[in-house]
């Protein structure tokens, strides 16, 4: 089957596993100096393991360095990831280890899993038409010309574009619509994956819902399976099904997002959700801002034990010596601590 013929396949199961990664690492090697003559290697993503289903959205959470961007990277092969696999289910056909692909091979599913890059000004080619920019990767996957320019226009129709617009240059437009386009071409070959990494979080607050709508909207529209990769809480709240909490190349919770939004069950994560603006004026003051110490750990050199114990209010001599394992709770989530069955957490009501 030929590229042009995969584009746009609408097979789709709803609930069934599309992507199931298990144990991924991408180490990254550190620079020699004459001081350093055996460098450190960075630990960026450091055995993480997580599935996401056919029109799910899961979100990717975290401070700033703790391997959000990185992980996302990694599923698409931006990143060469060190260990470990990652199998994706495409809507036609069998599982497939996407690690172990050659480059020639891995082509065939790049139609599959696409990226929304965070900022507009950088990801689009000031030398280039939108209708260039979009059209790119149908161009490049043997799309024929008579098509290109008929499929650029739909898909810019669907973003909220006009697409007699699509002659002009990026400068030409405001900073929500150059993201509407960054969204256009990732969505033009209708792929099944796509990973948004901080895809909103250099939009002002208006166009910031707008975008929201728009992708909760096309996700329903085209069948899509969305990795959401942000730091702002409140906007994962309000687009996705699953969060998964990350810490120094962990994922140290996981589950649904109610469920970890209402009950945490890692101190980090309590910490994280503390910090989410109160909107109601009734509720401002009810509920405590957590200041933790510190910074992120240095992924080069990362704390022994649990790597949150150097900032944890609730860290013992165990947590400084033994990793925790993941462990299932109760309510449907995953956490490695090891005294979250004692702790009572701050989280947010619904």
């Amino acid at each position: 089957m030929s590229a042009a013929a995969e584009i746009g396949s609408e097979v789709v199961v709803p609930g069934e596993t599309c992507l199931d990664v298990r144990d991924l690492k991408v180490h990254f090697a550190g620079r020699k100096t004459w001081r350093n003559r055996q460098p450190r290697v960075v630990k960026a993503v450091d055995g993480v393991s997580f599935k996401v289903a056919d029109g799910e959205t899961l979100a990717i959470v975290g401070e700033s360095g703790c391997g959000k961007s990185t992980l996302g990277r990694a599923i698409l092969r931006v990143n060469e990831p060190t260990d470990g696999t990652i199998n994706y289910r495409p809507r036609q056909g069998d599982w497939v280890d996407l690690t172990h692909l050659g480059i020639n091979d891995l082509a065939r599913y790049r139609l599959d899993l696409r990226m929304i890059f965070q900022d507009p000004f950088t990801a689009l080619n000031p030398r280039q038409t939108v209708l260039e920019a979009i059209g790119q990767p149908l161009f490049a996957h043997g799309v024929p010309r008579r098509e290109i320019r008929d499929r650029v226009a739909d898909i810019m129709a669907k973003v909220g574009l006009r697409p007699e617009y699509m002659a002009r240059y990026p400068h030409a437009f405001s900073g929500g619509e150059r993201q509407r386009i960054v969204i256009a071409r990732a969505l033009v070959v209708r792929p099944h994956v796509v990973v948004a990494d901080e895809a909103v979080a250099a939009l002002d607050v208006s166009v910031r819902a707008q975008t929201l709508n728009l992708l909760s909207d096309l996700q329903d529209e085209l069948k899509l399976t969305y990795l959401f990769i942000s730091h702002d809480l409140s906007v994962v709240r309000h687009i996705s099904d699953q969060v998964a909490v990350m810490y120094v190349g962990r994922l140290i919770e996981f589950g649904p997002t109610e469920t970890v939004f209402r009950k945490p069950r890692h101190p980090y994560t309590s910490a994280l959700l503390s910090a989410i603006p109160v909107s109601s004026p009734d509720l401002r003051g009810k509920r405590p801002r957590q200041q933790l110490a510190g910074e992120v750990a240095d992924p080069a050199n990362p704390p022994s034990g649990c790597h949150f114990h150097p900032r944890c209010p609730f860290a013992t001599e165990k947590c400084r010596t033994e990793i925790p394992l993941e462990t299932p709770t109760s309510n449907g989530s995953t956490v490695r601590c090891h005294y979250w069955q004692q702790l009572d957490l701050e989280g947010i009501p619904s």
